[in-house]
Parts: structure tokens; sequence; C-alpha cells
């Protein structure tokens, strides 16, 4: 019996995992193989036509690529920028704590409202930027005071990505704070004392000292990012066309018409998270020791 006991800790755990991670996992896998109209009634199975459809789809490569480089543009930005504000924030100044709070506004806030706060903004008519674009004259440099900041994917995808890192940011950055809260003291002195400057102790202390927590923030970044969906279904909806959707978003779209080829998406876009993942880790070399 007492080899049973550890059941009763583990158990729970594992059986949860199984509910709200394996079950739906498999039930999206076997719905991609099955006929399922756009009501939800399964009229049989559909072998691999829901792939052969989907792959099939005109936009599939162009969102599929569009979708990587959202998700690279993303998590560098976000990675560049938090690393930058996690050194800030971890120095001592006035009102350091103060500036810590504000820093948490942009990730209490519900991400959805964010997104339409920035959509408002945003708004060729009444925008509180394009109003500002008149008061600094650049109206005709940017397209006109009709220019619809979002209706053309050249100009609404570095607005989404900015939303994005917006977002991002403070979580990031306060992982990386935590990261430099466990780096010794001694060994910056031990680099001064070596005659170190400041740049060759950051590249050659901090940041490998750092990249346990780099590569857990960055990695929740690369999953959170590409399976993003309230900033860009709440600013574009993915329009015009498919030109600022990402895979996410197709799917989405997609289970409007034919909930089989949807769900062929969503194994597509699990298999891509998770080879996105493992080439994360991969550059990342997170089993590496810090020597």
């Amino acid at each position: 019996m007492r080899a049973l006991e550890p059941l009763a800790w583990v158990g729970p755990a594992v059986l949860l995992i199984a509910v709200v991670v394996l079950w739906p996992v498999i039930e999206m896998i076997r719905s991609s193989f099955l006929k399922i109209s756009r009501f939800g009634v399964v009229q049989g199975g559909n072998g691999l036509a829901n792939y052969e459809k989907l792959f099939g789809e005109k936009d599939f490569a162009d969102i599929m690529v569009r979708s990587v480089i959202w998700v690279v543009a993303v998590v560098v930005l976000t990675v560049l920028i938090s690393l930058a504000l996690a050194q800030l924030f971890n120095q001592h100044f006035p009102l350091r704590k103060i500036a810590r709070w504000a820093l948490i506004a942009p990730w209490a806030a519900s991400v959805l409202m964010t997104a339409i706060i920035f959509k408002w903004m945003l708004d060729p008519e009444v925008g509180v930027i394009n109003q500002l674009r008149m008061k600094l004259g650049l109206i005709d440099a940017m397209g006109g005071a009709a220019a619809d900041q979002l209706g053309d994917a050249s100009t609404a995808m570095p607005w989404l990505v900015f939303v994005a890192v917006f977002v991002s940011v403070p979580f990031t950055t306060y992982a990386l704070l935590a990261g430099l809260a466990t780096i010794p003291s001694d060994v910056y002195e031990a680099a001064r004392m070596d005659g170190a400057g400041r740049l060759r102790t950051y590249w050659s202390i901090t940041l490998p000292l750092l990249r346990p927590a780099l590569t857990v923030a960055a990695l929740i970044n690369v999953m959170n990012v590409f399976n993003s969906f309230p900033i860009i279904w709440a600013m574009t909806h993915g329009q015009p066309g498919y030109s600022t959707a990402t895979s996410t978003i197709f799917m989405f779209i997609l289970k409007g018409s034919d909930i089989g080829e949807s769900a062929a998406m969503s194994v597509v876009n699990f298999g891509m998270v998770i080879v996105l993942t493992v080439i994360f880790l991969k550059v990342s070399r997170w089993n590496k020791e810090v020597t």
C-alpha cells in the first residue's frame, strides 16, 4: 500500500492533465479525419480530405510563412526591449518602485481591451493617432487624412506587432528581473577587479547567467504569440482578405464553413508549435551548462 501512496498526490495532477490537455488533443486529431457540418453534426469519416482541402487553399502557404514571421518579429523585439528594461529596473533610481508598477499595466489589462483601444486610436477619422499625425504634419507622408492604417497589410502588420510587443514586454521584463536577482554580486565584483568594462561584463557574465530565465521567458512568448488570437482578430479580423491573418486566425475563420478543415488546421498549428519550440530549444542550447 505504501508504494501506492504517491498516486494520491500525483494522481489528481495526472487526471487534470489528461482531461484538460490530452483529451482535447485527441479529439482535435480525431475531428480532423471526420466530415462535420457547419452545425457540428458528424457525417462520417473523411479520410485525408480535410488536409487535402486545407493544403489546397491558395492562401495557406502565405499564412504559414506570415505566422512564422509574426512569431519571430514579436518574440525578438520583446526579448530585446525586455533585456534593456530589466537592466534599467535592476538599477537604483528615484521612483523605481512606481516605474516597476507602471510596467505591469499593459500586462494586467485585458489583451482584447488593449487591442480594441489601439484600433480606436488608429481610426482614420477620429483616432487620436491620426489627429496627432495631423498636428505633426505627417499626414501626407503617411497616406493622407483618410488613410486607414489597419486597412492595408503593409501598415497593419507593423501595428499588430507593436501591440503584441506592448502586451508581452511586462511579463518578459519581470521574468528577466527575477533572473537578474539570482546573479550573485560577488561575480560582478570579481569582474571589476579583473578590469572588465560594463559591456564586457554584461556579455560575458550577465547574459550567460541570465540564460535560464531568458530561455523560459522566450519559450513562453513563442507559444503565446503563435497562438495569439485577440490582437489580430480585434484589430483587423485578418483582413483585408487574409493579408494579416495568422494560422490561428485562419483556423477560426475556417470553423464557420468547415469544422473538419478547421480541425485539420488545428493539428497543423499544434505541430508548428512543437516544431518552433524544438528549434528554439536547439538554438538556445537550453540544456548546456553555463561555464
